[in-house]
């Protein structure tokens, strides 16, 4: 088990909760955050035990890791994430996929900005309308439509182009992020489905679930064909969205060039700015 990254991870959190925001007064502190004593006490054990658990020098049951997630006040990223390094899964051990509050405040401020939010297993749960001004997410009828690392891998786009080295930037973290929600959504059936068909239809998908590439940068570029012909090249950022286990894609285009204005010439064409929620989890 990975004691000291369990330590570390609780250390982290303990140092960066406000005592605020579990109810204790703020007075004059020496330390940033909670102190061992008041996270003890907020969870029902000795500060001596946290301080053992933060050296990873005990390792913790499965009541523990909910205990200090709760005298945390922890979101759900996090709770997930110590339950995995604690070698647990979590109480329900499902990805979310519902849209936060955080995540719709992103889609509905960009709106000139191609942009969708997925969950944890790379399904895409809602999108903006600047997005599918793009035209380039065709539909087929596969039970993983709107999965990004199913349709990059086994059904790839028509109007998607990318370099070799931005093709292998953008399969290394979908590898990478897919490999961390089966560490922390173990018993998280659709996922695991998701994952072993990937693996049986994409040679490169299983060989670098093998042997994982160490992720080098979260951002790649790529060519988008609209239907008209036209192309529109665009650089994707991801982006986390803590509590929620989501994540963002931002699409922009270098100011002042020719993709940016072909992309606003998309955008105004798509009408009034919209939020659609989309996706399936699987089969059925």
């Amino acid at each position: 088990m990975k004691h000291h990254e369990f330590g570390d991870a609780v250390r982290q959190l303990r140092e960066s909760t406000a005592p605020s925001t579990v109810g204790l007064p703020v007075g004059r502190r020496r330390v940033r955050g909670l102190r061992r004593e008041e996270l003890g006490e907020l969870a029902g054990m000795s500060a001596d035990y946290v301080r053992r658990l933060e050296q990873g020098r005990s390792h913790p049951s499965a009541g523990v890791v909910n205990a200090i997630a709760r005298a945390l006040r922890v979101g759900r990223a996090d709770y997930e994430r110590l339950c995995g390094l604690a070698g647990y899964a979590a109480v329900d051990g499902q990805v979310p996929a519902e849209i936060g509050p955080g995540a719709a405040r992103l889609l509905e401020r960009f709106t000139d900005t191609p942009m969708f939010v997925s969950d944890a297993a790379m399904n895409i749960i809602a999108v903006n309308s600047a997005f599918l001004a793009l035209g380039h997410w065709e539909l087929t009828g596969d039970p993983w439509d709107w999965n990004v690392a199913w349709r990059t891998f086994c059904d790839p786009f028509h109007g998607f182009r990318q370099s070799a080295a931005d093709a292998t930037d953008h399969e290394t973290v979908l590898v990478a992020r897919l490999r961390a929600a089966l560490l922390r959504y173990p018993a998280d059936a659709q996922l695991a489905a998701l994952i072993d068909e990937t693996r049986s239809r994409s040679g490169l998908f299983d060989t670098l679930w093998r042997e994982p590439r160490p992720v080098t940068a979260y951002e790649s570029s790529a060519a988008f064909v609209h239907p008209d012909g036209g192309a529109v090249t665009l650089v994707g950022n991801l982006l986390a969205i803590p509590g929620d286990d989501l994540a963002a894609l931002m699409l922009t285009a270098a100011p002042g060039s020719a993709d940016a204005a072909r992309l606003a010439e998309l955008v105004d064409s798509a009408g009034e700015p919209t939020i659609t929620k989309v996706g399936r989890r699987g089969p059925g």
